[in-house]
C-alpha cells in the first residue's frame, strides 16, 4: 500500500508530549480526550484542565466491549472495541475506565473488567464473520467463544490453527496482520444480515460508519469512526456526471452506504435495522421525505 493510501485519522497524533503555551481552543470531544476535571496530557499546549493524565495501554480482553458515553451500563453507546485492539486509559472510576481507542481516537468509558494492562503482541486479524475459538486444534473440540471479524489474536500457527492464549482459531478464519491484501468491499459485504446496532463495529451488531470503518479496517486502512469524519476526510469527489462504481461512498445526513455496482448500495441502517443491499434509488426516495437533498456528497477511495 502506498503512502498515498493512508488515510488520516482526525485525532490520532502524538498522545505522550506535554508542552503548555498560548489559549484554549474548542475541540472535538468525540476524538480529543478532555473532561471537567482531567485531560489527556497530549493536549495540555492547546487547553488549560485542572489536571493531566498521561494515557496507559490497555487491552480489551472481552471479545468485545461497547465504549459508552459515560460509566453506566445504561449509557449510550458510542462505539465498540473488538478483542486485542488498545484501549488508552486516563482514569477509572470504579468499575469504569475513561480513555481513547487507538484505532480512532475516540473518547469514552468501557468497562474496566473488560481490559487487560499488559498488552499482548499480535499476529492475526479475525476475518470471518464470527470465528469460533477452540479449547484444542480440533474443529470437534467445545467452542469457547467467538470472535468477531476485526478482533486481533497473538499465536503461533500449528498447522490448521492459530494457538492462541485463550484457545485455538482456525487459519481460515484469521489472517497476519501484515496481510492487508484485501478486497474491502468484500469484507464488507460480509457482513451483510448483521443487526443495526448503534455503535457497534461488528460483535453482535454494527452501525453505518462502523461498517465503512471495519471493511477498510480488515485492508489495512485507518478511518474515522462517524460518518461526517469519514465524509471530510477519506477519498475524493466524484463529479456529478461521473457514474457510480463499485466501493464509492455515499454519505447522507448522520449516514453512509457502500455501492456494490453502479446501482445498489451496501448499508447497516435503521430503517431495516439491518445490514442490507439494496437499489441506491429506494434510499434516495425513502429521506426525501425528510430531506429535500439526501446525498450530501459522493467519495471514491482509491487503494
Amino acid at each position: 500500500m502506498n503512502a498515498e493510501n493512508k488515510l488520516p485519522v482526525p485525532g490520532i497524533g502524538n498522545r505522550i508530549s506535554f508542552h503548555l503555551d498560548g489559549r484554549s481552543v474548542l475541540l472535538d470531544r468525540r476524538i480529543n480526550a478532555v473532561r471537567g476535571d482531567l485531560a489527556d496530557i497530549s493536549l495540555a499546549g492547546v487547553l488549560f484542565a485542572p489536571h493531566y493524565a498521561k494515557a496507559e495501554p490497555m487491552q480489551c480482553s472481552a471479545n468485545a466491549a461497547f465504549l459508552r458515553e459515560s460509566g453506566a451500563h445504561d449509557a449510550p453507546a458510542v462505539s465498540q472495541l473488538l478483542s486485542g485492539e488498545i484501549f488508552h486509559l486516563l482514569d477509572v472510576t470504579g468499575d469504569w475506565a475513561w480513555g481513547f481507542c487507538d484505532n480512532d481516537a475516540y473518547v469514552g468509558y468501557v468497562e474496566r473488567s473488560a481490559l487487560d494492562a499488559h498488552p499482548a503482541p499480535t499476529t492475526h486479524r479475525v476475518v470471518a464473520l464470527n470465528a469460533p475459538l477452540f479449547t484444542q486444534a480440533d474443529i470437534k473440540s467445545p467452542v469457547i467463544a467467538q470472535l468477531p471479524a476485526g478482533a486481533l489474536v497473538g499465536g503461533e500457527v500449528e498447522g490448521d490453527f492459530i494457538a492462541t492464549a485463550k484457545g485455538y482459531l482456525h487459519t481460515r478464519h484469521a489472517l497476519s496482520i501484515a496481510n492487508a491484501e484485501l478486497d474491502w468491499v468484500t469484507e464488507a459485504e460480509k457482513q451483510i444480515g448483521q443487526p443495526y446496532v448503534w455503535g457497534g463495529r461488528g460483535a453482535g451488531g454494527i452501525d453505518c460508519s462502523g461498517l465503512v470503518q471495519l471493511a477498510l479496517g480488515q485492508a489495512g486502512v485507518r478511518v474515522p469512526r462517524d460518518s461526517d469524519m469519514q465524509r471530510e476526510s477519506i477519498g475524493e469527489d466524484i463529479a456529478a456526471n461521473e457514474q457510480l462504481q463499485r466501493g464509492d461512498l455515499l454519505f447522507f445526513p448522520g449516514h453512509v452506504g457502500i455501492m456494490i455496482d453502479a446501482e445498489n448500495m451496501l448499508h447497516a441502517n435503521a430503517y431495516w435495522m439491518s445490514t442490507v443491499v439494496e437499489p441506491l434509488a429506494d434510499v434516495v426516495t425513502r429521506l426525501k421525505v425528510d430531506h429535500e437533498e439526501p446525498v450530501l456528497a459522493r467519495r471514491r477511495i482509491l487503494l
